[in-house]
């Protein structure tokens, strides 16, 4: 299975690579959780906030952490945070182990955010095992594993990015 745009794509540039690849199924995926999240009613959520509500979720973290992990400055991931806490999907406590610091909490309405935009990504699996048949998906997603697994990606990670 492949489509024009991998196969015979209209650029001076030649055949997308690696990155180019794995970026333009998240590019329909992020589509669909949008689109998951408006129908549930959150028609509040824009993508940046997504960012935000990501895996592994704000749940618990630091705002600086989150800003790492995410790529955003301090200052983008807190206005995102203002908005979502201005919105009712989080709140910022005081860090009990660093009263210098806040930590992120999801409210209710947080939760069920991020609950329907892991239900929409459930869907998304489930239709995409149907289109490249339960062997192909099976492996595409223990190649997803083990390259979340490797060194390349894995020390990206616990630099915070």
């Amino acid at each position: 299975m492949s489509s024009d745009l991998t196969t015979y794509p209209d650029t001076a540039l030649g055949p997308p690579l690696f990155g180019a690849l794995m970026r333009m199924p998240l590019d329909a995926v992020l589509d669909r959780m949008l689109a998951g999240l408006r129908a549930a009613g959150f028609t509040d959520l824009v993508p940046a906030h997504l960012g935000v509500l990501r895996y592994p979720g704000p749940q618990g973290r630091r705002p600086s952490d989150l800003a790492a992990q995410s790529g955003m400055t301090k200052q983008a991931t807190n206005y995102l945070l203002g908005e979502l806490e201005r919105l009712g999907y989080l709140v910022r406590e005081e860090d009990p182990e660093d009263k210098r610091s806040k930590r992120i909490g999801l409210t209710a309405r947080g939760t069920a955010a991020v609950e329907n935009i892991r239900e929409t990504v459930r869907q998304v699996e489930t239709e995409l095992e149907h289109q490249l048949g339960t062997k192909d998906f099976a492996r595409l997603r223990q190649l997803l594993v083990d390259l979340n697994a490797t060194p390349f990606v894995r020390d990206f990670h616990r630099r915070g990015g």
